[in-house]
């Protein structure tokens, strides 16, 4: 699928296993699907991506957002409603306060004619709160397909390994899938697609590699790099802008964005100022080091980065001698 395959970069081991499992819209899918990954490594958005390119029947649901058992219920149910009420654009607010009314209510939904014969897909992002809530919500929602005898696959993207949610009684055990952390690669060849139309793709990429050879040994995280890429990249191409350089004159180009990415070093990477501040900063050519709070953030951005990507090494290397 040429299409998904644009949309989705540096995924593809998993996007073939996802469609895998997810197979015909008539078939029955796996009841439960567990997806874990450190965070901006790519679970949310691929699985949206794909269920709604392929059209799929879903709902999607943060577990941050829903921090009850009754929320969380009945924030599923009536968007399971609108879902299947779409055509007629009719539908009735539910209320549910126990799992087993739930269960009940699941059944009544999944009747309607545009849910019938295909799998519906329930999504719980940060699944992890889940843990927090009464001991029969996690087995119930990984037996969901047994108990309610329809065709459902619930999905759990979670940030934290399997061994951590299961139950000490035993449960179903749902298939689980890694999303590893993006490599440098994978990091240049997804920011380098984000190129602005004005701007040649290599113009762009020679850009991003600046920016990751800067970044990439205290800051790995996606979203984070993007929002430096868009922040900064107006002052890279100041001087051809200007007509004083050429998109080719990487020399140039370095010397102008240096020291405007040391400063970013010590201020957005942190969040101590808005984007705006940060701009008025670049203009008046601020000493960074007067903002307060500001002064030796360089060594507590990197001190702190190293103990978190330690951290995350050992976490994965448990994830992975446990699977």
């Amino acid at each position: 699928m040429p299409h998904l395959e644009n949309m989705v970069l540096c995924r593809e081991s998993q996007v073939a296993t996802l469609q895998s499992l997810f197979g015909e819209r008539h078939h029955f899918s796996f009841p439960s699907i567990f997806i874990y990954g450190h965070t901006a490594s790519g679970k949310t958005y691929v699985t949206q991506t794909l269920l709604k390119t392929l059209e799929l029947p879903h709902v999607f649901v943060n577990c941050v957002e829903c921090f009850t058992l009754r929320l969380l219920l009945e924030q599923i149910l009536n968007r399971l409603s609108h879902l299947s009420s779409s055509e007629d654009g009719y539908c009735t607010e539910i209320t549910c306060d126990t799992f087993n009314d739930f269960v009940r209510l699941f059944k009544q939904v999944t009747k309607a004619e545009s849910l019938k014969d295909q799998t519906v897909y329930i999504v719980l992002d940060k699944a992890e709160y889940l843990r927090d809530m009464e001991a029969n919500l996690l087995p119930g929602f990984l037996r969901l397909q047994e108990l309610t005898d329809r065709n459902v696959t619930v999905i759990f993207l979670s940030e934290i390994v399997w061994e951590k949610f299961r139950p000490n009684t035993g449960c179903f055990e749902p298939f689980v899938l890694y999303f590893p952390d993006y490599s440098i690669g994978n990091l240049q060849k997804i920011l380098s697609h984000d190129h602005p139309p004005e701007y040649s793709a290599d113009f762009y990429a020679a850009y991003i590699n600046i920016l990751l050879g800067v970044f990439y040994t205290v800051c790995r995280d996606l979203k984070e790099l993007r929002h430096l890429a868009v922040l900064n990249f107006p002052k890279y191409c100041e001087p051809v802008v200007k007509g004083e350089a050429s998109e080719r004159d990487t020399r140039k180009l370095w010397r102008n964005i240096e020291p405007h990415l040391k400063k970013a070093m010590q201020t957005v990477y942190l969040r101590e100022i808005s984007s705006s501040q940060w701009e008025k900063l670049q203009n008046d050519d601020t000493d960074p080091g007067q903002l307060k709070g500001i002064k030796g953030s360089i060594e507590i951005v990197t001190r702190t980065t190293s103990l978190i990507n330690c951290q995350h090494a050992t976490n994965t290397y448990h994830s992975i001698s446990k699977k």
